[in-house]
């Protein structure tokens, strides 16, 4: 009896080390599959499939705790927030709480037309004077002058000693004895093609005797941008010896950002603010817009040329410009919600049920911290304002698709922006657009309009039908209009037409 009851003890003890092993072996292989195995969870509890950190989302762990990344508790994903659902990723409201993240609402409204850009004024390189020696020489005295000094027109430059002149002029004077009015002439204009200056000649001609001793004098007003001679020094025929840039005008630089380029015209106005004059501000013109992109810094130079009498404007001074423009109506979305990969540009779309989907839009014209919206979106949509970014991984991890433009447009049944589809029926959907009065003939008007983005069109100007229920008294050539608009048969025909009240 007592042999039997150790035998089965042995065996009893064998069993459990089995098992034990097995569920050691089980455990191991749990890790070496990945470690995402689901965490069992006791009843009315939600399983979770891992921890992790919302800041690197992409390191997972089987345990909760702390981050090692940040000072931060590891957050859980949960088995029911599941992933690629066309509802989009699921955020713990409290961690959006905690995070401090901020929505915005998709809105229409009106876009000021203005756009500033710094700017720093430079040299007008179109009033610069080059002086250079006419003939080779000796330097026998400088006047103290040095690159950066200011001088007026006809300031001395430098004393230059010129032998070959002396023996020209010696002939000349010879000449001149002879009262033939051919040679003489020909003799003078002998000395005109070595170089000699006019005044000069006029004085060998008053003094009778010869001047190889010429003083070279600044043509123009303005800084001393460059000094080549020294006293004592050598120099050949053609040598530049200084550079004057004129300062009556100088040119403001404006860097405009690639993406706002396409707004600038020449000719526009302009309204200059100097840091080095609070408070004072100048009118200018856009005289030129330069063909060539910084690459570095994405910005096109627009060039103002202003007027600067007394000199006080300074090649160097920072500035601020502001191009006038009119506003037009737009869908807005705070600019800091646009999130550009450099493939497409996203905005993240708060859902219902806490759930946030990226969805791809066609951005415009930014001013004022707002961006407008060419489609993607529509009014009244949620967007996340502040955080985009971690929504925008945690989308990415859980395999969540943005959704498209022709989605968007799919489900509204037109773009969703402004100016776009003020009505939209299977049969005639009706546009809404802005423009400037080109001609008016009969029961038609010519419009330069913005682009509708509804149809696709750029900003172009065309010809639209006027049906004799809408009025076109009171408009003439270059009045402003909204008006909306459809393609019954193809052709753009007016359905209302709006005056605008002047822009500023």
């Amino acid at each position: 009896m007592i042999r039997i009851g150790r035998r089965k003890l042995r065996l009893a003890a064998y069993a459990a080390g089995l098992v034990i092993l097995g569920g050691v072996a089980a455990l191991g292989l749990t890790r070496l599959g990945g470690g995402e195995a689901p965490v069992p969870a006791a009843a009315g509890e939600r399983e979770v499939l891992y921890w992790y950190d919302p800041m690197v989302p992409a390191q997972k762990f089987d345990k909760p705790g702390k981050s090692p990344f940040m000072d931060m508790q590891l957050v859980p994903r949960y088995a029911d927030e599941g992933t690629g659902s066309a509802a989009g990723v699921r955020i713990d409201p409290a961690l959006v709480q905690n995070l401090g993240v901020r929505f915005a609402t998709a809105r229409s409204g009106t876009l000021e037309g203005d756009l500033t850009a710094s700017a720093v004024i430079d040299y007008n390189e179109r009033d610069l004077a080059v002086v250079q020696a006419r003939a080779a020489g000796f330097v026998q005295r400088v006047y103290g002058r040095a690159p950066g000094d200011v001088i007026a027109a006809g300031a001395p430059l430098v004393d230059l000693l010129i032998p070959d002149w002396g023996g020209a002029q010696l002939e000349y004077l010879a000449v001149r004895r002879t009262d033939d009015a051919a040679l003489i002439q020909a003799a003078r204009q002998r000395l005109l093609l070595l170089g000699m200056p006019e005044p000069l000649i006029t004085a060998v001609e008053r003094s009778g005797r010869p001047r190889t001793t010429v003083t070279i004098t600044s043509p123009i007003s303005g800084a001393i941008k460059a000094l080549g001679v020294r006293a004592g020094m050598s120099v050949p025929a053609g040598l530049t010896l200084a550079e004057i840039n004129g300062l009556s005008t100088v040119w403001l630089n404006a860097a405009v950002p690639e993406a706002l380029a396409g707004q600038l015209r020449v000719g526009r106005s302009v309204d200059v603010s100097l840091a080095a004059f609070p408070g004072e501000r100048q009118a200018g013109r856009l005289t030129a817009l330069l063909p060539e992109v910084a690459g570095d810094s994405r910005t096109l130079t627009a060039r103002i040329e202003l007027r600067n009498p007394g000199g006080r404007l300074r090649p160097g001074m920072y500035g601020q410009i502001t191009f006038g423009g009119s506003s037009t109506p737009a869908l807005l979305v705070p600019s800091e919600a646009v999130i550009r990969t450099g493939q497409r540009t996203l905005v993240m779309l708060a859902t219902e049920g806490g759930r946030y989907q990226p969805a791809e839009v066609r951005v415009g014209r930014e001013a004022g911290g707002q961006s407008e919206i060419l489609a993607g979106l529509r009014d009244g949509e949620r967007v996340v304002a502040s955080g985009q970014f971690l929504f925008d991984s945690e989308a990415s991890l859980s395999g969540i698709e943005a959704r498209s433009l022709e989605q968007a447009r799919a489900q509204t049944g037109a773009a969703n922006s402004a100016p776009g589809p003020v009505s939209a029926t299977a049969a005639t959907p009706t546009y809404r657009a802005s423009g400037r009065v080109q001609a008016i003939g009969g029961r038609s008007i010519t419009l330069a309009h913005g682009p509708v983005p509804a149809l696709e069109w750029p900003a172009m100007t065309m010809t639209f039908a006027v049906p004799d229920a809408v009025p076109l008294a009171g408009l003439s050539v270059g009045s402003r209009v909204d008006f909306t608009f459809d393609r019954v048969g193809g052709n753009p025909t007016i359905r209302s037409l709006t005056r605008r009240e002047a822009s500023r």
